[in-house]
């Protein structure tokens, strides 16, 4: 075939030339370190998944659960508030006010009065205090009287 003939170099020096070209064509599709270069279809780059070795901590870390487990009711009720407006809610509305642990939620706080103070009790509201303590109203069922736990407490 004629097409053959006319493919191959007529001399050296075109042999030559003829490498040097497909050398510069594969260098330009392949680059120069001969990896062939992706071809970018999306605008988005994401980073490519490295490997992700397993910790091997130097020593044991405290687990979170543990700080929970540390709540029981002594720990709930920091201390009672004695001001005037507390014992007006004493007299008046039968509800005694606690500092309480900024974790204790409402039924920690429950549970814990009605642990130490031996009452049952109707309803709980908090809030937290500028000063970022929690304050806990801590309502009496009619059965029982504030103001004689006021008076055990010793705040009265």
């Amino acid at each position: 075939p004629c097409w053959i003939l006319s493919a191959m170099p007529k001399s050296k020096e075109t042999a030559k030339d003829a490498t040097k070209a497909r050398h510069a064509s594969r260098t330009l599709l392949r680059g120069k370190d001969g990896k062939s270069v992706p071809v970018r279809t999306k605008v988005h780059f994401y980073r490519p998944k490295t490997l992700k070795l397993a910790r091997k901590p130097r020593y044991e870390r405290a687990l979170p659960a543990s700080a929970v487990s540390k709540m029981d009711k002594y720990a709930v009720i920091k201390a009672p508030v004695a001001t005037d407006a507390a014992m007006q809610k004493i007299e008046t509305h039968n509800t005694l006010v606690f500092l309480c642990d900024k974790r204790a939620n409402k039924t920690q706080i429950r549970q814990a009065v009605a642990d130490r103070f031996k009452v049952q009790v109707e309803k709980v509201n908090t809030l937290i205090r500028p000063d970022g303590q929690k304050k806990a109203y801590v309502r009496l069922t009619k059965d029982h009287d504030a103001l004689h736990v006021a008076n055990q407490i010793g705040i009265v």
